[in-house]
């Protein structure tokens, strides 16, 4: 069993995720921009995939409400990968400095199986994970308890030494009913201090 360990959300703390990201490119005006993603192309409609619907079965249902915007819908698919621009400020550097302390690294994310096959393999940074749990590929979502037993289950985790790491308090309280620590991420500087404090990384 794993004693000690650290899980990482993936979208908004270890990579900056928005779909505005890239329909900015694609529309112009802001006004405009913002009916799109509020109305067509939204979070809601996309966490389906995180879900585990196919991409085949969501978007012609979409273009069907929306065939004025079939283009735009079709570039969700195609360019995916542009709604996440960067990895956030000094994530990145935080999961090397664990890495070399020796601290086993996972991750639990919502993020679409194929979408996932479609990012993991540009960054190396998972290369440190021993393990990944992406929910579209199990059809599992956080903050359902489910998805971090299973976890714990696949990867050996001990609950009682690990910390999960999100942007989501939803998620957080999700973590913490099957007795995982958590920390609600609100940028790097206050998670080095937490890992600190919590004797991940050295002081």
């Amino acid at each position: 069993m794993i004693r000690q360990s650290v899980i990482f959300d993936v979208g908004r703390v270890l990579f900056d995720w928005d779909l505005r990201h890239l329909f900015a490119k694609l529309i112009v005006d802001q006004d405009e921009l913002e009916w799109f993603v509020t109305n067509v192309v939204t979070p809601e409609w996309h966490f389906q995939h995180d879900a585990g619907r196919p991409l085949a079965a969501m978007l012609p249902e979409l273009k069907a409400d929306f065939p004025g915007h079939a283009a735009l819908i079709d570039a969700y698919a195609a360019r995916f990968n542009e709604t996440i621009p960067a990895p956030m400020p000094g994530s990145l550097e935080l999961v090397e400095r664990l890495d070399a302390a020796g601290v086993p690294l996972f991750a639990i994310t919502n993020f679409g199986h194929e979408f996932w096959e479609g990012f993991r393999p540009t960054q190396p940074i998972f290369d440190r994970f021993q393990g990944i749990i992406v929910s579209g590929t199990e059809k599992l979502m956080k903050p359902d308890p489910a998805i971090y037993c299973l976890a714990i289950e696949r990867f050996g985790i001990d609950p009682a030494g690990a910390l999960f790491i999100d942007d989501v308090a939803a998620n957080i309280a999700g973590a913490e009913s099957v007795g995982i620590a958590g920390h609600l991420f609100g940028g790097a500087a206050m998670l080095e201090d937490d890992l600190i404090a919590r004797g991940y990384l050295p002081g």
